[in-house]
């Protein structure tokens, strides 16, 4: 859902350096991508399986089905509903205004209709309220976006979805070890989509995607679907296409799983110290939900003079990214939405700005984003 960063120079301070991120832990890396290259068997083989069981146990569900990148994951989400009859061509599919394009491509590759609402403005997540009002008679299905790494209100919109009979997915793709109530993303609505994209908090050395679910209908379909339809090689039950986990990618994140909890801690204290000490009356600082656990993929603040924010801690050597710059409903991509309005997803799209956040990211770092944030000039 974000683009690689550049890297910085020596004296910038970055907004995420791969580079110092997999460093940590390259020997075990090269160990893996090792064992996977001597086994001589790269395609759906023993390091996906067991990356699918060890990522499922993860976030507390049934199944993980590994795919080609977040995309795939939710769009097949979606095709295997429809293959299960649970979606049809034309049915609408609630969605946030406020998310990366990927939320909607989703919906209209399958033929499905997009129907953004505005977000809850604490949270910039689906506010239920606005979803209940979305609802009409050919909504179908509710895709929760957990964004920036922090979880949608989940029991409100699981109780909404069976109050209306509707499928809950969760668009978990920056949201790995957000947790609420002990549950973690991926584990409160039907089917969740997971990137593992290299920015992700938990990423891959190039592109992945996983489905999980406890619906083992959904899951046997997503795995027949991301391998030309077919359970069988050569037997092809339905029109599928080819998006595959490959082994190399698995043995990778099998290796990051293993310290995603410990990164996650190290971008909490970070978020923490931004929080305590960002003071500046024209930024606003992101608010957590009191029973939330936020994951902190992005720290994003708002502020109305976004763009001298940027130009003035770039100034300071400090790297920042948008996102997003304009909104889905906004795009060219759907300009058949162009007669949507949705004022808060389209003011918080003009004034929000990502700060450095990484498990690699030092207290001197931290400092100086926290100064020079304090000296941003409050006028013009």
């Amino acid at each position: 859902m974000n683009a690689a960063p550049k890297e910085a120079a020596p004296s910038d301070v970055p907004f995420l350096s791969l580079r110092e991120v997999n460093a940590r832990y390259a020997r075990a890396l090269k160990a893996a991508a090792a064992r996977v290259i001597d086994s001589g068997w790269y395609v759906l083989g023993e390091e996906l399986a067991a990356f699918e069981r060890e990522f499922a146990a993860y976030c507390g569900v049934r199944h993980a089905v590994g795919v080609g990148n977040g995309l795939d994951a939710l769009s097949l989400i979606l095709r295997g509903y429809k293959e299960l009859g649970a979606l049809t061509e034309g049915d609408e599919v609630i969605v946030p205004g406020n998310t990366f394009i990927a939320s909607f491509l989703a919906i209209t590759e399958n033929r499905l209709v997009p129907v953004p609402v505005e977000p809850d403005a604490a949270s910039f997540n689906l506010d239920p309220a606005c979803v209940e009002a979305a609802i009409g008679p050919r909504t179908r299905a509710v895709i929760a976006v957990h964004l920036y790494g922090q979880l949608a209100d989940m029991p409100a919109l699981a109780a909404l979805a069976r109050r209306h009979g509707l499928l809950l997915i969760e668009d978990a793709a920056q949201a790995h070890g957000a947790m609420r109530e002990g549950r973690k993303a991926g584990a409160f609505g039907d089917a969740a989509a997971f990137s593992f994209f290299p920015t992700k908090n938990l990423g891959a050395l190039g592109d992945g995607g996983a489905v999980v679910t406890d619906d083992s209908a959904l899951a046997r379909r997503v795995a027949a679907l991301r391998n030309y339809g077919s359970e069988v090689k050569y037997r092809h039950l339905y029109p599928g296409l080819n998006s595959r986990l490959d082994e190399l990618q698995a043995a990778m994140l099998r290796v990051k799983l293993h310290y995603l909890d410990d990164d996650i801690a190290r971008r909490r204290r970070v978020a923490r110290r931004y929080c305590d000490a960002i003071h500046h009356p024209q930024i606003r600082l992101p608010l957590v939900a009191r029973e939330a656990q936020h994951a902190w993929h992005l720290f994003v603040v708002r502020c109305s003079r976004r763009d001298a924010l940027q130009r003035h801690l770039q100034s300071q050597g400090i790297q920042t990214q948008v996102h997003y710059p304009v909104p889905p409903h906004r795009q060219p991509a759907y300009a058949f939405l162009r007669h949507v309005r949705l004022p808060l997803t389209e003011r918080l799209h003009d004034e929000v700005l990502s700060l450095p956040m990484g498990p690699t990211l030092g207290d001197d770092a931290v400092d100086r984003v926290i100064e020079a944030c304090r000296t941003f000039a409050c006028s013009p």
